[in-house]
């Protein structure tokens, strides 16, 4: 990600200077220049969020579902038996 946002920056220094070497007035430069810094910072946010959303995922997939009330286990379910003192049932 890194690389991408330096390439951004330097895309931002270089196409103002070419377009004032082409004859574009400062305005129109300064202009342009704004514009692809705005345009810099919204791409980087995205990529943060992305990335960060990318790397959420696999860490909730390797969670296992436990149900719907999160029990897990025997003896776990609603109504099960209980044994007292070791008498089996029957």
């Amino acid at each position: 990600m890194s690389d991408v946002v330096r390439w951004a920056a330097f895309s931002c220094v270089v196409v103002p200077v070419v377009l004032l070497m082409c004859g574009q007035s400062f305005g129109g430069a300064a202009g342009t220049a704004t514009g692809l810094v705005a345009l810099t910072c919204v791409c980087r946010v995205l990529l943060r969020q992305s990335a960060r959303a990318a790397a959420r995922v696999p860490a909730e997939q390797a969670m296992p579902h436990r149900g719907r009330h999160g029990r897990t286990g025997a003896g776990s379910h609603r109504g099960a038996r209980h044994q007292s003192s070791g008498n089996p049932l029957g």
